[in-house]
């Protein structure tokens, strides 16, 4: 979740101040089934998932879901999945909000487009599609997605979509597994096809409360080693780290649970029919058929928005929440809490500041800052990202690849959610 930009914050006190809310951006989550069985993903589910594919709402609810959208004043659509493709009427719903007058963006994995799907796509173009790239060679992609010929399926469906010069961007999940070729990838997408490029080291727990992404979830000093070696890394996170030391913590004025824009600007329905915060937080959700979208935005969504914090954390007081990325989803798909801070991300956060060169100002309890346990070893992981002594470059893949049973909990703990789903 991204907490609230100027624009959208000057939006959203227009309408409190008018009595009115209108979500200016919906996620809409079409299906968990995905052609793919990736390590890391929070919340894929085999193809042919019966119980699953029974579950999710049918084309005409998805039809009288983007009615009421349009009479709420939503114009921003993301269509997410699992793999949205996977869904054979995906392309009769995409059609039906194009003539609505949305602008769409898809996050696909594409390896099922198709020359139809790429020439239907070129005839109703949407406003951006995001293709996940796992790897630049095929023993590391497939490493990743446990099945064979996804790599080949995925560089015909960048094909297709570049071919016909529709609004391509490449984008990949660092993972221990494919860390090694981020460059590689970047390259790939940059200077060979010609489209701009991210990656995320963020791995979250998936939504069944199983703690197992987190197997090939990089350590903080990988994160941080991957973010400086980034062009503009260093600058960019400079740049945060300066917003957020000349202003007031994020936090200390604002007493809920939720600080970004979910249930503010923005919601989520995922493949059920529930609404929600955001497509990761799950724990609470809101079926929407019977209510209709507009009562439960109304009402309990905006009731979970301005649910007020029970106690003061860590993060209150935090002065480098720009480098950091803690959520209340975040807290509770990992440890069920969303008031929890997690330790990892502020592990990040406090290494990014280390490398950097930004002193991180007392906020309470924390064993990353001066004085804490933790502080030393913030020192010297630093110093190592600094030195190249973590070099990026000579990363190789792993000796040794595993299977990981990604729909089985292999730890204590989880999100919370599991009697939901």
């Amino acid at each position: 979740m991204e907490q609230l930009s100027y624009g959208a914050f000057s939006a959203d006190l227009h309408q409190r101040q008018s009595g009115q809310r209108s979500p200016m951006q919906v996620s809409i989550e079409v299906t968990r089934r995905c052609p793919l069985e990736c390590q890391h993903c929070y919340n894929n589910l085999p193809m042919g998932d019966q119980d699953a594919r029974s579950r999710e709402m049918t084309t005409e609810e998805h039809f009288k879901m983007l009615d009421e959208l349009v009479d709420m004043g939503c114009f921003w659509l993301l269509y997410t999945g699992g793999e949205i493709f996977a869904r054979k009427d995906f392309l009769e719903i995409y059609t039906y909000a194009k003539k609505k007058g949305f602008l769409i963006t898809l996050f696909t994995n594409g390896t099922l487009i198709t020359e139809k799907i790429a020439d239907y796509l070129l005839e109703w173009p949407p406003f951006a599609i995001e293709i996940t790239l796992y790897g630049r060679t095929r023993e590391t992609y497939e490493a990743l997605t446990m099945i064979p010929g996804s790599y080949d399926r995925c560089l015909r469906g960048i094909k297709l979509l570049k071919e016909r010069n529709l609004p391509l961007k490449l984008k990949t999940v660092a993972t221990s597994i494919n860390k090694h070729e981020i460059g590689a990838m970047r390259q790939f997408a940059e200077q060979e096809v010609g489209v701009e490029f991210k990656f995320d080291g963020q791995i979250n727990p998936r939504i069944d409360c199983s703690q197992s992404p987190l197997a090939v979830r990089l350590t903080p000093e990988e994160v941080v080693a991957l973010d400086m070696n980034a062009p503009k890394g260093v600058s960019e996170y400079r740049r945060l780290a300066k917003h957020d030391l000349d202003s007031p913590p994020n936090l200390s004025h604002d007493d809920t649970v939720y600080f970004c824009g979910g249930g503010m600007n923005s919601f989520a329905v995922n493949a059920y029919g529930e609404m929600g915060i955001c497509v990761i937080s799950q724990q609470e959700t809101f079926r929407v058929q019977e209510a209709g979208l507009a009562s439960v935005w109304q009402d309990s969504l905006l009731k979970l928005r301005n649910r007020k914090r029970t106690r003061a954390t860590k993060c209150v007081e935090c002065r480098i929440q720009s480098l950091c990325g803690m959520c209340p989803a975040n807290g509770e798909m990992e440890s069920g809490d969303k008031e929890s801070p997690v330790e990892f991300l502020c592990h990040v956060a406090h290494l990014r500041a280390a490398t950097i060169g930004v002193e991180v100002p007392a906020h309470g309890d924390c064993e990353f800052c001066a004085e804490g346990a933790s502080h030393d070893e913030i020192l010297e992981s630093a110093r190592r990202i600094r030195s190249k002594e973590i070099d990026v470059e000579s990363w190789v893949g792993p000796q040794s690849i595993l299977p990981i049973l990604n729909n089985s909990s292999v730890s204590a703990g989880g999100c919370g959610s599991c009697g939901n789903h």
